[in-house]
């Protein structure tokens, strides 16, 4: 996996904080302790899913998105999706447009 992407370094930063994560990704990895699976792993009580995956591939995650019933989607900047947002709060979970990683440093995740 490659160290200099965003999303490994907010994996980093939320194992960092003691945030349990699970990385979904196009293909299968490990960044620190997390496996990077592929797929759409089977999940409950899922508070926050940050997307790092730009519109047009996130069509594929929808309904999987939705699926887990999340409290929250952060789009990170380039992520900002209007239709998924608006899918997000026809069911009841926030989106919110924010950097991961500046939540973090801020205390504001």
């Amino acid at each position: 996996m490659n160290p200099s992407r965003y999303s490994n370094f907010a994996i980093q930063r939320l194992s960092a904080h003691n945030h349990p994560v699970v990385a979904v990704g196009l293909r299968e990895g490990k960044v620190g302790n997390v496996d990077i699976v592929k797929g759409l792993p089977e999940e409950e009580d899922i508070d926050t899913v940050t997307l790092y995956l730009n519109p047009t591939n996130q069509k594929a995650y929808y309904d999987y998105i939705l699926s887990l019933k999340p409290k929250r989607i952060i789009f990170n900047p380039g992520t900002e999706n209007d239709e998924l947002e608006e899918m997000a709060r026809k069911n009841g979970i926030k989106p919110m447009e924010a950097c991961t990683l500046v939540m973090l440093s801020t205390g504001q995740y």
